[in-house]
């Protein structure tokens, strides 16, 4: 966020820093070394590993979805952190976090190296000149090859066109586990405290004037059962105390006088009551009503509002509906299409990288967001607060320019074992994928780069971590819209579908499985139209799954031999929603994913013809 005409320093004895980086290469243990180190935390007190990631989606993943604040001090310096998330379907936080900072601590794996991600937060930072501060982390790896992954670093800079004073970055070799870094590899680290070094060194204090007119950037929401909705700004210039009387710039142009009720500062993991804050501070403030991110709270006799956050647009849309099966309503707590609706546009308010369209029923509503991921995500947090609901197969978001259609294009980058590099290469190439680079670093393993089309990707994860046994790694990033690609051939194989409602019987199930594989076990209820597994063929067909042995009195049901059941290949949301075609829906439930048809009844299904 580029203020125009606010170059005196506000605050000498503050920091605001960024930590960017691509996905599981650290981040977040590294800001728990840095709040154990800085005394944040008693030496005897219990604190959660990962104690950024607070949330239980982000805990089970390992991954940080959304964007935190933490504040700790280094002598008299006082260090704003922000941990942000290191994928790019999360990449609305980091741009709203970039907005907050004056430095970016750019976090690279030194057996991986820069990847797609860190490319993509990379690239947001040095578009706002922001100083970087390189840290290559895990030195401690077998497969650590630290001085090519710098060389790497240096080549990201330069193919990103980062000016001379951003090529000039301090290099700190890390070890965020143990809790040590260093300047010098030929000398091991003891602590964190060249890091901090390098932090009150190299970043900026934060730059504006405390006697201006106010202007404080809304970059993040939280909320409270107490005070309501909590608003982290960013302070540029001014002052704010507590019960100033204040006016919020909405997005629409128009000035809302309000009230400052409440006013937090973050120390460690914990918000405290202040009274005031001033340019250059992060702060939280509670008791506004209605406001959203962008938002920009500004004196209310010379307002100045600050200019808007500009957000990538978004790529992929999944279709939200009313759960309309015979099992609906009996799991979940919220079922309406009001309730559905409330609930998407509540994630509005702090989510900028989503849109809502409606569609011709109103019970179903579109959601456009950056990726599977994200969207996934979204759905799964819904499904834990007690919504029920059932979402179409993913689309992609196409654009018209000229009479012709655009469609969105992922960079794609592989690393798998050299011996399933065949088998990647041909799966990519089936869906429209060009190879840009292959790099072998003579490790046994091979980093593939292609350019495919975002619809390509949709269902190819779960295609991929079969095809390499799970040992592939796979990430992507948009790069851009290009000339629709033509058709890519969607679920090769049928579905096996539930001709009846009741009870899926071991009985049935054995003999069902030499058709295909099963999705379900023993004594799971169905209805008709539910899909129970995959077909063999490339056909559906619909099958009896509740069917009984039949008994006579000459046999009783113990004188059988032992049925032998293959288990069921149990499929997670993710893989649900990759797994379904166009005329197939995911029914999501507190308690249940369930596969099945758009119409339930089998005679009035159309016959899929290849």
């Amino acid at each position: 966020m580029h203020v125009p005409g606010r170059q005196s320093v506000a605050n000498p004895n503050r920091r605001n820093v960024a930590i960017i980086a691509h996905v599981d290469h650290g981040k977040t243990t590294l800001v728990d070394a840095l709040l154990f180190q800085s005394g944040t935390f008693r030496a005897n007190e219990r604190v959660a590993e990962r104690a950024m990631d607070n949330t239980d989606l982000e805990r089970e993943r390992g991954i940080t979805i959304l964007a935190k604040n933490t504040a700790l001090h280094y002598g008299d310096v006082l260090v704003n952190i922000v941990d942000t998330p290191g994928h790019a379907d999360f990449g609305g936080e980091v741009e709203r976090t970039l907005s907050m900072v004056d430095g970016v601590l750019l976090l690279v794996d030194a057996s991986e190296g820069p990847l797609p991600q860190t490319r993509y937060v990379l690239r947001k930072a040095l578009e706002r000149r922001l100083p970087p501060v390189v840290i290559i982390n895990k030195i401690d790896r077998q497969d650590a090859r630290t001085k090519e992954v710098l060389n790497e670093v240096y080549d990201l800079f330069i193919d990103l066109d980062a000016t001379e004073e951003q090529l000039d970055f301090p290099v700190l070799y890390t070890n965020a586990r143990a809790g040590t870094s260093t300047t010098d590899l030929a000398v091991p680290g003891q602590d964190l405290r060249p890091m901090f070094d390098a932090i009150v060194a190299h970043v900026p204090p934060p730059a504006g004037s405390a006697d201006a007119p106010l202007q404080m950037f809304v970059a993040n929401l939280d909320s409270s059962d107490y005070v309501g909705r909590i608003a982290v700004c960013r302070v540029f210039n001014g002052r704010v105390h507590l019960g100033d009387t204040v006016a919020v710039s909405k997005v629409d142009g128009t000035l809302e006088v309000t009230r400052v009720t409440k006013l937090f500062a973050f120390e460690g993991l914990k918000r405290i009551d202040v009274d005031e804050a001033s340019a250059g501070d992060i702060v939280c403030l509670a008791g506004i009503e209605d406001i959203t991110i962008g938002e920009t709270i500004t004196d209310v006799e010379h307002p100045d509002p600050l200019p808007h956050l500009a957000i990538d647009e978004p790529t992929v849309s999944i279709v939200f509906g009313v759960n309309t099966s015979p099992m609906a309503g009996r799991e979940g707590q919220f079922v309406t299409s009001r309730q559905l609706r409330d609930r998407l546009e509540r994630e509005l308010l702090g989510n900028v990288s989503i849109r809502l369209e409606d569609t011709g029923s109103p019970e179903q509503i579109k959601v456009i967001g950056r990726g599977e991921l994200q969207l996934s995500i979204l759905i799964e947090m819904m499904r834990r607060e007690g919504f029920e609901m059932q979402v179409s197969r993913p689309d992609i978001v196409t654009r018209d320019e000229g009479g012709r259609i655009l469609e969105p294009v992922e960079e794609l980058t592989i690393d798998v074992p050299e011996s399933f590099q065949g088998v990647v290469i041909a799966q990519v190439g089936g869906r429209r994928g060009t190879m840009t680079k292959m790099v072998n670093h003579g490790s046994g393993r091979v980093r593939l780069d292609f350019l495919i089309p975002t619809r390509g990707l949709i269902g190819f994860r779960s295609q991929f971590l079969t095809d390499t046994r799970g040992t592939g790694i796979m990430n992507n990033l948009f790069h851009g819209w290009q000339p629709w690609f033509g058709p890519i051939p969607a679920r090769a194989n049928g579905a096996l579908v539930a001709d009846r409602s009741g009870v899926a019987t071991s009985y049935a199930i054995f003999n069902l499985q030499e058709r295909g594989e099963i999705f379900i076990g023993p004594t799971t209820a169905v209805y008709e139209g539910m899909i129970i597994g995959e077909n063999a063929r490339t056909d559906d067909l619909d099958v009896n799954v509740t069917k009984e042995k039949k008994q006579t009195n000459m046999r009783a049901s113990t004188a059988d031999e032992a049925i032998r059941l293959i288990p069921p290949r149990v499929l997670g949301l993710e893989q649900a929603i990759e797994f379904i075609n166009d005329d197939e829906l995911v029914e999501i439930t507190p308690k249940s994913i369930r596969l099945r048809k758009r119409i339930l009844a089998a005679n009035m299904r159309p016959r899929r013809r290849d």
